[in-house]
């Protein structure tokens, strides 16, 4: 079976740290069946101009072509107007990839666009320009927010139910997109996986003399994107209230992002006690997860997120707020507590909470075991392969 995938979501030689879950997806598949992929790069013009300020401009230096995990790494620009609207994305999108179909008829079987919108609403008119069948790989806010603009619901309503096959991360986000008209027959979910070789119950105390971190008081720690809608803000106010009445509670932030400043501002008032490490590799991040008493998320909305995957595989308690799929994960205290969205009090408790409550880390590895990325990737190319043998009408 020849698969191509179609996403943004992906690492380039300049955003290296870029969606790890997508390349170990794709690399596992790719040791299953032949596995290309076009990792598009947004592009309008002048974007190289403005590398500084954009997330655009700094993708646009990408390569054209490389291998990155065994796997043949195309970058097409495909063009995005800012400020236009939502809507003409995934037009302008699929009208950039349609000079590539001469290049691709006849050498694909399946073609699997990886974020609903814009990429699987491209991916499903390149595949039809093509004469294969598409599937659709939903994560978590391509859904639970882009698809609650009007513009995009639209389109998304429109093409979505039209791909072979839907696959998503959670039986939460299977519902949403349920709502815009995909036939559950043609929904599969489909876990993301762990590397269990990187995450699994490590030394506490070893865990934090490596990064340098005090050894004694409880710590924190928050690995993610730093925007407002992964809750980082909520976070920060959080702990402030939490830090005032737990005594040497500390939080340790690992990521990047738009929400820097705003946190470097808070870590700065708190002196010490809040650590804004930015983004590192992900070979680092199973040792910042093993320094903590427990991993916090904060997320307005999710799919299922990696992080809380790979923290109960690393025998840690995770704070989490209850969105997406995430109440599938922490199905007991053992394994940490859900709070609701946005509600910085009830954050705050759980917080204080989860930095005096003793557990065993093998234990919670054990409960919240969820499989690995051989696994994941297995049941993803079942159902690529259902959707070759059987497309949607």
């Amino acid at each position: 079976m020849r698969v191509l995938v179609v996403t943004k979501i992906f690492p380039s030689a300049v955003e290296p740290l870029s969606a790890p879950f997508n390349r170990q997806q794709f690399a596992a598949l790719g040791r299953r069946c032949q596995v290309d992929v076009l990792a598009t790069i947004p592009w309008y013009p002048g974007a190289g101009l403005l590398a500084r300020w954009s997330t655009a401009g700094r993708a646009a230096g990408a390569p054209r072509h490389e291998v990155i995990e065994g796997l043949s790494v195309d970058h097409p620009r495909t063009l995005f107007l800012p400020r236009v609207g939502h809507a003409s994305w995934g037009p302008l999108y699929a009208a950039s990839l349609a000079p590539l179909v001469p290049r691709w008829r006849g050498k694909v079987d399946v073609v699997l666009g990886s974020w609903a919108y814009p990429d699987g609403f491209a991916a499903i008119l390149f595949a039809r320009a093509l004469g294969v069948p598409a599937v659709v790989k939903l994560h978590g806010s391509d859904v639970n927010v882009i698809a609650k603009m009007g513009g995009p619901r639209r389109m998304m309503q429109w093409a979505l139910p039209r791909a072979a096959r839907v696959v998503a991360v959670s039986r939460a986000l299977a519902d949403e997109v349920a709502g815009l008209g995909v036939d559950r027959a043609r929904i599969a979910i489909v876990m993301n996986g762990v590397d269990a070789e990187l995450f699994r119950p490590q030394d506490r105390a070893a865990a934090r003399a490596r990064l340098a971190l005090p050894a004694d008081g409880p710590l924190l720690v928050y690995v993610g994107n730093l925007k407002e809608s992964k809750g980082v803000l909520d976070l920060a106010a959080a702990f402030e209230r939490a830090a005032a009445t737990t005594p040497g509670l500390r939080l340790a932030v690992v990521g990047g992002g738009e929400a820097r400043a705003a946190l470097d501002a808070t870590a700065a008032r708190l002196g010490g006690r809040m650590i804004v490490a930015g983004p590192r590799p992900l070979e680092e991040v199973p040792a910042w997860m093993a320094a903590a008493d427990a991993v916090v998320l904060a997320s307005w909305n999710e799919g299922t997120p990696n992080v809380v995957l790979e923290a109960l595989a690393a025998g840690r308690r995770v704070v989490a707020t209850a969105v997406g799929g995430v109440p599938d994960l922490i199905t007991s205290p053992a394994l940490g507590e859900l709070v609701p969205a946005r509600d910085v009090d009830a954050l705050a408790a759980a917080l204080g909470r989860a930095a005096v409550t003793p557990y065993d880390p093998v234990e919670v590895a054990r409960q919240g075991a969820r499989g690995g990325w051989d696994a994941s990737a297995a049941a993803l190319h079942d159902v690529l392969a259902a959707a070759v043998a059987a497309p949607a009408p």
